[in-house]
């Protein structure tokens, strides 16, 4: 699948789909991004997001369940080098990044709820390949997530 809108995707498979139903910003040159989803929850620290970039990740995208937390960043230029690195088809984080500006001139389609400057915590705390249920939408390990500046939709199966 090479170009959608998740507008379209909606049209023709709304019985199949679930909408992640929060308001996300768009960061990086990739405004559309799509692929089958790597599930993170963590809280404030972001070792294991570090440590999942750094594997190959083509055709995946991470969802990171950061709990909604604005006190520090998930994310920031570093780790969104290593999603183009590592080939990562995108990012979904419940949660902050910084170097946003560095970010948006980076080749990489990354999603969250806003931006911090304060660099998380580093615990190695985390759970992977858990459900997630983001503000009331379950998103699964191996679910396949489409991504556009209109929003992220979520399919049990590849669509398309």
């Amino acid at each position: 699948m090479e170009s959608y809108h998740t507008a379209d995707l909606w049209d023709e498979y709304s019985d199949e789909l679930t909408v992640l139903n929060i308001s996300l910003n768009s960061y990086g040159k990739k405004d559309l991004f799509y692929g089958q989803v790597v599930t993170l929850k963590v809280y404030e620290d972001n070792s294991l997001v570090k440590r999942e970039l750094q594997t190959h990740g083509k055709g995946k995208v991470l969802v990171v369940d950061g709990g909604g937390s604005k006190r520090c960043a998930l994310m920031g230029d570093n780790l969104a080098q290593l999603v183009i690195d590592n080939e990562w088809n995108g990012v979904i984080i419940y949660g902050c990044i910084r170097d946003s500006m560095q970010i948006n001139s980076m080749n990489v389609g990354i999603k969250a709820i806003g931006t911090c400057p304060i660099k998380s915590n580093k615990r190695n705390e985390g759970i992977k390949g858990q459900d997630l249920v983001i503000e009331g939408t379950r998103i699964k390990n191996d679910d396949h997530l489409y991504a556009d500046r209109d929003g992220v939709l979520i399919a049990h199966r590849m669509i398309r």
